[in-house]
C-alpha cells in the first residue's frame, strides 16, 4: 500500500509544475492581466514546492529512513536509493528557491514587462520557467525509478 504522504508530496509537487507551466504561458505575451496570472501562478508554484518539500520530509525522517531505505538497500536495486534518491534530495533543494526567483522577477519587473519593454527581463522568467519544468520533471522520474526500487525489492522478498 502506499503511503498517503506519498501521493500529497507527489501531487503538490506536481501542482506546482502545473503553475510554472502556466507562469510559462502567461509570460509569451505579458499584458496586464496576463502578468496578474502569471503572479498568482508563480506564487502557488512557490507554495506548492514548499508544501511538498515538508511534506516528503516528513515522510522521509518517519518512515522513509527506517522502513523503506532498509528493503531498497536489500533488494536487487540498491543503486535506487544509493544514488537516486542522494541526488533527488539534493537537486530538489534548488526548486523552491528558483520558483521564490521567478516569483520575485514578475513582482520586482512587472512594470517593464507591461508592453514588454524589456524582452531580457521575460526571456529570463521563461528561461527560469523552463528549468524548473526540468528539474520537476527530472524529481518525478527520480520517484519512480526510487519506487521501482522498492517494488523490486519486496518482489525478491516475497
Amino acid at each position: 500500500m502506499v503511503n498517503p504522504l506519498i501521493v500529497v508530496h507527489a501531487f503538490l509537487g506536481e501542482l506546482g509544475l502545473v503553475c510554472f507551466v502556466w507562469v510559462f504561458v502567461e509570460m509569451l505575451n505579458p499584458t496586464p492581466s496576463r502578468l496578474k496570472r502569471a503572479k498568482i501562478a508563480s506564487f502557488f508554484g512557490v507554495v506548492f514546492f514548499f508544501v511538498s518539500w515538508i511534506v516528503g520530509g516528513y515522510y522521509y525522517s518517519t518512515d522513509y529512513g527506517s522502513l523503506v531505505k532498509p528493503v531498497i538497500k536489500a533488494g536487487p536495486q540498491p543503486w535506487a536509493h544509493s544514488i537516486i534518491t542522494e541526488v533527488k534530495e539534493h537537486v530538489f533543494l534548488f526548486l523552491p528557491f528558483l520558483a521564490i526567483l521567478n516569483y520575485t522577477l514578475i513582482i520586482r519587473f512587472s512594470s517593464h514587462l507591461k508592453g514588454d519593454k524589456d524582452a531580457r527581463v521575460r526571456k529570463a522568467i521563461l528561461y527560469l520557467s523552463v528549468l524548473i519544468l526540468f528539474i520537476g520533471a527530472l524529481m518525478g522520474a527520480m520517484g519512480y525509478l526510487i519506487s521501482s526500487g522498492y517494488r523490486s525489492a519486496l518482489e525478491a522478498l516475497s
